[in-house]
């Protein structure tokens, strides 16, 4: 049960989420600080993006030894995964086990929504009001609620007037969507679309998808993890630890240090299908420069798009499937478990609404400039409002009343994607301006946390009052991560949702760090250990 008692006196912290970012930063604080500490969860359980994301098909695409926490030996030696990339249900099963595991339960408040969150400079204190009309205080506000939670269902006309089901797929019924015998429609290809679609395949009797844009797909090959795999991992906890940290995406692997461009054709053609037989993300670790240079990118997008032209049997569905207009691994790059072979099974349909938009939805399906497609079923598989969506809907308000929509009116700013010029106190996890979405997140978390909480132990120690990032530190930090950016082929997708591309309205600004996780790591470091250069401090 959680407790839902509102404390008498402010808190040290309150953090909002209860994923994995916000249940270790409990840990750290209560258990390691000693600090009174409460987590406040809009959901009726833990699991931040996997509680939610509860779609046909819903997996990791990061190994699962490489996706938990590897902050403490007993707890690694208390979980095995089964697969190489584990489902939803056994992720939420892990992230339960971490709840339990550290007994933080009682410090866990389930079903309370933060509505607005404002800083009382008098006090010093935040006030975080629920949607309950409770009023919870404390002096350190930390936001722990995913890059990837707050969903994008595309505004398009008539859709009020579907008598259908329709669903998204971040907030996927409990219960299940059952499909079967039905026409469902999935709109939307991205790296969750590519996961439901061969699923939903399966179980509908007839699947429409339409497809704006073509992605680039490589094979999971995921299989159950062998005992001697599970045996390794518990024994080199300690190196695997090691290597995710010293990795530019916190992945247990290492980019080759070589050029697409300097080796002969043949070998490279042998390099490729060996990292296609193998699957997964180490695919684009073949080489070192296939973020940075168009040509070397050209290789491997070639290759790919004639793996698609294979598989897919007819030329006119392959030719649509391969019509991919970015560069390899510039948007989120996706790995899947047959998604090109569903387009052979003769219960599917793809349509190109490129260029033949979706018109509206009416009462019986979906409308294109091209034709009406009947449906009893809509599955938007349409993304997020990333990286801000979840902190702009909490209506925070910081210095002065100042409301954070306000002072990310031109795109998110912070300093190290930890802090907000004008919002004392207040610390993001792996929000915009860190390297968040590029990478494997639970190290990234790890980093973050016991930055955040080496932070606040210095600020107790030391008396200090308020911190809040610098203005100047924060532009040059947003300099710094446009820089990185451009130094990659990541900004030449447009339409891409690292810049928010999305989202009608929103500003178009490259929101995470491309330097690298490592880089990056020690930027925090050199930061903290100058004193908290680039923060004003406040006794």
């Amino acid at each position: 049960m959680s407790n839902t008692s509102l404390p008498d006196q402010p808190l040290d912290a309150i953090i909002v989420g209860a994923g994995l970012s916000g249940m270790y930063q409990l840990h750290t604080l209560r258990d390691q600080l000693g600090l009174r500490v409460k987590v406040l969860e809009a959901a009726d359980g833990v699991g931040g993006t996997w509680y939610h994301n509860r779609y046909p098909g819903a997996r990791c695409d990061s190994e699962s030894h490489s996706y938990m926490f590897y902050f403490s030996q007993e707890l690694v030696q208390s979980w095995e995964w089964s697969e190489r990339y584990p489902q939803q249900p056994e992720i939420l099963r892990y992230m339960n086990h971490v709840a339990d595991f550290l007994q933080l339960r009682p410090d866990l408040v389930f079903n309370t929504r933060v509505v607005a969150a404002e800083f009382d400079e008098p006090h010093n204190l935040w006030r975080i009001t629920t949607a309950s009309g409770q009023v919870w205080q404390a002096k350190y506000l930390i936001t722990a609620v995913g890059c990837l939670s707050s969903a994008n269902v595309p505004a398009i006309k008539g859709l009020d007037s579907f008598q259908g089901q329709w669903v998204h797929t971040s907030a996927w019924p409990h219960e299940g969507v059952d499909m079967r015998g039905k026409r469902v429609g999935v709109v939307g290809t991205g790296s969750t679309g590519i996961q439901a679609i061969p699923v939903i395949a399966e179980q509908a009797a007839h699947l429409t998808v339409f497809q704006r844009t073509a992605n680039y797909s490589i094979p999971a090959r995921n299989a159950p993890l062998s005992e001697d795999f599970k045996r390794h991992v518990k024994e080199n906890a300690e190196e695997i630890r090691a290597l995710m940290q010293e990795t530019p995406n916190a992945h247990c692997f290492r980019i080759e240090p070589r050029s697409a461009l300097e080796v002969t054709d043949e070998e490279r053609q042998a390099i490729y299908q060996a990292a296609w037989d193998k699957g997964g993300l180490q695919f684009r670790a073949t080489f070192n420069d296939l973020l940075r240079d168009k040509e070397a990118n050209d290789t491997a997008a070639r290759f790919i798009k004639h793996k698609i032209q294979q598989v897919v049997h007819d030329p006119q569905i392959a030719a649509l499937l391969s019509d991919i207009d970015h560069p390899f691994a510039a948007k989120r790059p996706p790995i899947d478990s047959h998604y090109f072979e569903t387009f052979n099974r003769d219960n599917v349909q793809l349509v190109d609404i490129r260029s033949h938009p979706i018109e509206c939805i009416d009462a019986d399906g979906i409308q294109t400039t091209q034709a009406h497609y009947p449906l009893d079923t809509i599955v938007f598989a349409t993304g997020f409002d990333a990286m801000t969506g979840s902190l702009l809907r909490m209506n925070i308000s910081g210095r002065g009343g100042l409301a954070l929509k306000d002072a990310w009116h031109a795109g998110p700013r912070t300093y190290l994607g930890l802090q907000v010029p004008g919002f004392p106190n207040m610390f993001t996890i792996t929000g915009p301006g860190s390297p968040s979405v590029l990478c494997n997140l639970p190290p990234q978390i790890e980093q973050h946390v016991n930055w955040i909480t080496d932070c606040i132990a210095y600020l107790q120690t030391h008396g200090i009052r308020q911190m809040e990032a610098d203005t100047a530190a924060s532009d040059d930090w947003v300099q710094q991560v446009n820089e990185a950016a451009h130094a990659t082929l990541l900004p030449q997708v447009r339409h891409s949702w690292y810049l928010g591309a999305n989202v009608p309205g929103k500003p178009r600004v490259f929101m995470p760090y491309a330097g690298g996780f490592a880089r990056y790591r020690g930027i925090c470091d050199d930061v903290a250990a100058q004193g908290y250069r680039g923060f004003h401090l406040i006794a």
